[in-house]
């Protein structure tokens, strides 16, 4: 236990370095090492009160550097938005948000490879509408998923700040967002003992971290700063895809499968007891199949089935969408075994 506490210390010191160069990322050095010493209901707990402290003594130490115009209009609608976020966790599968977010944060691969000078001409500050737009949803998905740091740090470095002035605004946008997500934590009951002293280690280490981070940074450059982030932002929305891509297929039952000859060819996508099927034919071109109810049919075509359905043993029915058409439909009718085939429009 002591061995792990002594990591937990030392991996905190490192995250928190990485998170002030990087804009985040101190969870995904940090989880899995509490969720070896911890039940994973508690472990936001712990990893809240080491970013509530990291953003408190980023303030103490930077507090010159915060760009107040960002603070007013970015705090007072971040933090309704985190209790809207909260709220609809019950509502929203976090796995297709964070996909969204994955994706949103692997746009960021064209950034790294621009010159210092395009970089810098595409930097202005933003509107206080756009502010106040940026704080609301970074309490919602911060709500939601209980990070924002790498998934906002391009509205940091787009807003032309220098890296101290990230560092220090960043902290005293999100320290009001942490203070609320902690009490949450603690009405809901998601806390122990352990988990608070486990906080408390992170905590320490965090005010460390704070204070000799300010060493590091007058050695990187702004460009090699920003290079830094975006990259950030890259590898870690690779690593999320990659997670939650797998989550969200064993979750739905994803699967897909390929049928075809030399006329036609068939992509059989399989989403919870769905089948989507994706048909190319050289005639028809590319048509996108789904298995439908008798209720989803037209009136006329609700008629036509009812017609059909005394003759027949089964009846199974495909809506059929096609480039610049209108939807058409499939009736498959079985009886003895036999398959009878009849288009619908």
């Amino acid at each position: 236990m002591i061995l792990k506490i002594v990591l937990l210390f030392s991996g905190t010191i490192l995250a928190f370095w990485l998170s002030a160069i990087c804009g985040g990322g101190a969870s995904l050095i940090l989880i899995p090492i509490l969720n070896l010493l911890l039940p994973s209901s508690v472990v936001p707990f712990s990893l809240t009160i080491g970013t509530f402290t990291s953003s408190v003594s980023r303030i103490a130490v930077f507090k010159k550097h915060i760009n107040w115009k960002i603070f007013f209009w970015f705090v007072p609608f971040s933090i309704p938005a985190v209790l809207l976020g909260a709220y609809f966790i019950k509502y929203v599968n976090p796995n297709y948000l964070q996909l969204i977010v994955a994706l949103f944060l692997v746009a960021n691969l064209p950034q790294i490879f621009k010159s210092k000078n395009s970089q810098e001409n595409e930097e202005k500050p933003y509107s206080p509408y756009v502010l106040a737009i940026a704080g609301f949803l970074a309490g919602f998905v911060s709500g939601i998923t209980g990070a924002i740091g790498l998934l906002f740090n391009r509205f940091y470095l787009k807003f032309g700040l220098k890296k101290e002035e990230i560092v220090a605004t960043r902290a005293a946008n999100e320290v009001f967002l942490h203070l609320v997500k902690l009490i949450i934590y603690i009405a809901l009951g998601l806390y122990s003992n352990m988990a608070l002293w486990l906080g408390l280690t992170i905590a320490v280490a965090t005010v460390i971290s704070s204070y000799t981070v300010k060493y590091i940074l007058p050695y990187l450059s702004e460009h090699t700063f920003r290079k830094i982030g975006y990259g950030a932002m890259v590898v870690s929305g690779i690593t999320l895809l990659v997670g939650t891509s797998d989550k969200i297929m064993k979750q739905d039952k994803i699967s897909f499968a390929s049928v075809g000859n030399n006329v036609k060819k068939e992509s059989v996508i399989s989403w919870r007891n769905t089948d989507l099927v994706l048909e190319y034919t050289y005639n028809d071109g590319l048509e996108i199949e789904r298995s439908i109810h008798s209720n989803e049919l037209p009136p006329h075509l609700l008629r036509q089935y009812n017609f059909l359905f005394n003759k027949y043993d089964t009846i199974l029915l495909e809506k059929v969408f096609s480039f610049r058409k209108e939807p058409s439909y499939e009736f498959y009718c079985y009886k003895n075994n036999q398959l009878t085939k009849l288009d619908m429009e």
